[in-house]
């Protein structure tokens, strides 16, 4: 048989091997010359789906024995170094910390894992740093990002951001980049504030989950309503939610799938609609959207830390969407959302938004 497979064209061979675990990639990768050319080949690399799917803990067949494969797989020199991009791109911050055993790389690479992993107004934690420093260094007295991430999301401790930033779309068109004492922050009492403020303390809080990254996810809380008149619809709620030009079952062409920072794969499409049921933007279609209410007052947005508990459902309602998202252990941390975050998670919401403000003002 592996005769017959030496026999097939390079591109067949390696269709066939991405198809393997990581432990049998290994194992067949050195069976002959041919084979371990093709395994070694930056070209054809055969090895990234079978990475991405042993990072992908829903989906992975044998995750223990894969993530051990992963572990030390940068000793093997038939693995091509640019597979470690999407490693450090998209495992968990315990499993890069801890356990893998990490490659020499050049600081232009770390550089592309540390935008494609953390959020673009997390650059002010490189200051004078090496990219690769940056990204994970830590010493007595220095603690870099993903370290500081990786703490957060096992304790309350908030030393390392003593100031959490958040944005609030208004629905005069304007919107504010606020922040609040870290130790006291609590989007659910800002936001109840915000609706007292605006006359809406009597209508239901909604929470939707925006898109995921590696180590927090982007949250929006508003409220929904059928209003009488037109005076108090945030136009530029919708808008966050839902790009123009781009429905849930089509994509605008002048929109492109978001790769830096790269979104988990529950959200690999966006800003288009990823299939799966984590991508809850969109509930329901044209009029019927949201059950035929649409987004009035103030829109709040955030980005939650993620722990080892965050994805655990404790509520009765619905998985991934208004209190499942903010009830429950794991789900108290929160780290600053920026301006320069918006702009690049939402870049069509540039020409949208007609003033910015830093700090509170109404924005007329």
């Amino acid at each position: 048989m592996t005769s017959q497979l030496q026999g097939l064209p390079v591109e067949l061979i390696t269709a066939i091997l991405e198809e393997l675990d990581l432990p049998s990639l290994i194992t067949v990768a050195s069976l002959s010359s041919r084979l371990r050319s093709v395994a070694s080949d930056p070209y054809l690399n055969p090895w990234r789906k079978p990475i991405v799917r042993a990072l992908n803990h829903d989906t992975c067949e044998g995750c223990t024995e894969q993530l051990a494969a992963l572990q030390h797989l940068s000793e093997r020199s038939i693995v091509p170094r640019q597979n470690w991009i999407e490693v450090l791109t998209l495992a968990s911050p315990s499993f890069i910390l801890l356990d893998a055993t990490l490659p020499n790389m050049q600081q232009a690479d770390w550089e592309t894992c540390f935008k494609r992993r953390f959020l673009p107004g997390w650059v002010k934690w490189k200051r004078d740093h090496s990219w690769r420093e940056a990204y994970k260094r830590r010493s007595m007295t220095c603690c870099r990002t993903l370290t500081r991430v990786w703490h957060r999301s096992q304790t309350s401790c908030t030393a390392e951001e003593a100031w959490t930033k958040y944005i609030t779309l208004n629905k005069n068109g304007s919107a504010n980049e606020l922040e609040v004492s870290s130790r006291s922050f609590n989007p659910l009492n800002i936001f109840n504030d915000m609706k007292i403020q605006s006359n809406l303390a009597h209508l239901e809080t909604h929470v939707r989950l925006v898109v995921v990254f590696a180590d927090v996810r982007i949250l929006a809380f508003g409220v929904l309503n059928k209003p009488r008149g037109t005076f108090t619809i945030n136009k530029n709620a919708r808008y966050f939610l839902h790009p123009p030009g781009i429905e849930r079952d089509a994509s605008a062409h002048e929109f492109e799938r978001l790769s830096s920072p790269l979104p988990a794969l529950s959200h690999r499409n966006y800003p288009f609609y990823t299939p799966g049921g984590e991508d809850k933007r969109w509930l329901g279609d044209g009029a019927v959207e949201e059950n035929g209410r649409q987004w009035v007052g103030p829109m709040m947005l955030t980005a939650q830390i993620i722990g080892p508990h965050t994805r655990t459902h404790f509520m009765d309602g619905p998985a991934f969407q208004d209190l499942d998202l903010t009830s429950g252990p794991g789900r108290g941390q929160y780290a600053s959302f920026t301006w320069t975050d918006l702009d690049v998670i939402a870049p069509w919401m540039k020409e949208l938004i007609t003033k910015r403000v830093d700090g509170l003002g109404l924005g007329n």
